[in-house]
């Protein structure tokens, strides 16, 4: 068991991941991530991702929240999400896996938090699997009769990180959650198309009272400000991590006329598109911050 807060200098982080099938895992190295050099701006991922920083000091922006980062920090992202990693010597081991991977097992990679800093018996105990995860994965890289062990280990390491998460942190099993659930997945698959809270409502079979007082509920906030947020994070992901026109955003949102979207746009980030996007290259604050749960919690997956 590996209890010196590093992994195994015997593993490899340096494998390719752009390659693989839809139910593979693969380990591989923060650089892989990228398709340059440096993270000069944040990439939209398209793959699950569990990131354990090794060595080093910086910072990570996971949609746009600027996270403190340093050996036993823990990332959890998601298809759709924009990530950048910055820090001069920033080293950490990814583990990336896509739908599919963990069907029919007894395990919800969503109860993971996105942001954690291990310590003590629980760092230990992750760097463990992780490593075993890795040193699996290159030791058995392209044997299918593997597959079955790659995903069982890599069940039991979301297992334990959601146990980490403790009591506090687990979803309260009441109407509104379920209510909410259902709210976002529906969000999740018409943002582009509509952001009338009657719409919703209608396609759930409940009233628009009903789904506000859910969102009040669990996130403090309305259905409507639920589905703004949800687009204007879309908007946010793709004016800072594509080259897409301005005006072409705003009509992939629903939005066909410029300055409409940019209204919009303005109101809920508060500054202007164009402007969003010439800051995309600077560096985020750092602050000490529990991150918000995504608007399409609890089961977030941000895809496009």
């Amino acid at each position: 068991m590996v209890t010196t807060g590093q992994l195994s200098p015997a593993i490899r982080t340096d494998l390719p991941m752009t390659e693989y099938d839809a139910d593979a895992i693969v380990t591989g190295a923060l650089g892989d991530l990228v398709p340059e050099a440096t993270w000069r701006r944040p990439v939209l991922l398209d793959a699950d991702l569990l990131i354990l920083v090794t060595g080093g000091h910086g910072s990570a922006e996971l949609d746009f929240r600027a996270l403190p980062c340093r050996p036993g920090t823990l990332l959890r992202a998601h298809p759709g999400q924009a990530l950048r990693c910055l820090g001069a010597h920033l080293d950490a081991c990814v583990v990336r896996w896509s739908a599919g991977t963990l069907r029919g097992l007894d395990v919800d990679p969503d109860t993971v938090a996105a942001y954690r800093q291990l310590a003590g018996e629980d760092e230990d105990a992750v760097i463990s699997e992780v490593t075993q995860l890795a040193v699996d994965a290159e030791r058995h890289r392209g044997v299918p009769a593997a597959r079955a062990l790659l995903r069982h280990q890599l069940a039991v390491l979301l297992l334990r990180l959601h146990l980490i998460g403790g009591a506090e942190e687990r979803p309260a099993a009441r109407a509104e959650s379920a209510t909410f659930h259902r709210f976002c997945q529906e969000v999740e698959r018409g943002y582009q198309h509509t952001r009338r809270v009657e719409d919703y409502a209608a396609r759930l079979g409940c009233s628009v009272r009903t789904l506000t007082r859910a969102c009040l509920a669990v996130t403090g906030r309305s259905a409507k400000q639920v589905i703004d947020e949800r687009v204007a994070l879309q908007a946010s992901r793709l004016l800072a991590a594509t080259d897409e026109p301005i005006a072409q955003i705003g009509r992939r949102l629903g939005f066909p006329e410029p300055t409409n979207f940019g209204r919009f746009f303005t109101r809920e980030v508060g500054v202007s598109p164009g402007a969003f996007r010439a800051a995309r290259e600077q560096p985020l604050p750092v602050r000490m911050v529990r991150p918000r749960p995504p608007v399409d919690a609890p089961a977030p997956n941000g895809r496009a």
